[in-house]
Formats: C-alpha cells, sequence, structure tokens
C-alpha cells in the first residue's frame, strides 16, 4: 500500500476506476451477444433494437478513453454488416 496520503488517493481511484472500467466492458461484451445471438435466430427487429444499445455503449466507451475510437468503429461497422445482410435476406 502506498505510504503518501495522495498516492493512497489515487489508489482508491484506480480501484474505483478499474471496477467501473471492468464492468463496462462486461456490458459491451454481453450487448453484442445479445446482436448475435438475435442474427442467428433471425430475429431481425430484435437485433436492430439491440444494435442501437450496442452503438451507443461503444460510444460511450469510446468517449471515456475504454475503447480505442478505431477499434469501437470496426466493431460496430462489423456488427451493421452482418444485421444489414439479414435484413436484406429477410425481404
Amino acid at each position: 500500500m502506498a505510504n503518501l496520503k495522495s498516492a493512497q488517493k489515487q489508489a482508491r481511484k484506480n480501484l474505483k476506476r478499474r471496477t467501473i472500467n471492468s464492468a463496462r466492458k462486461t456490458a459491451i461484451k454481453t450487448a453484442v451477444k445479445k446482436v448475435l445471438d438475435a442474427l442467428e435466430t433471425k430475429n431481425i427487429e430484435q437485433a436492430q433494437i439491440l444494435f442501437k444499445d450496442v452503438q451507443a455503449q461503444f460510444a460511450r466507451a469510446k468517449s471515456k478513453g475504454l475503447v480505442h475510437r478505431n477499434n469501437a468503429s470496426h466493431k460496430v461497422s462489423g456488427l451493421a454488416k452482418k444485421v444489414a445482410a439479414l435484413s436484406r435476406t429477410e425481404k
């Protein structure tokens, strides 16, 4: 444990940020899996609703510095292609 008062505070802040960041990353992974499951079952309406949520979560994580902006764009783009491909086949 840190000896200086400022170092102790920084250690507390780091612990708090780590738990928040971990929860956000887990939530993103879960949301992506839900979209992929909806695509697998060919539930287009559900997939589109869940995809909007994933987009919002990635945007939030990107703005917080949790995920690199290119990584967020890459993952959102890949999901968007899958959702669009399913919607084209269903029509």
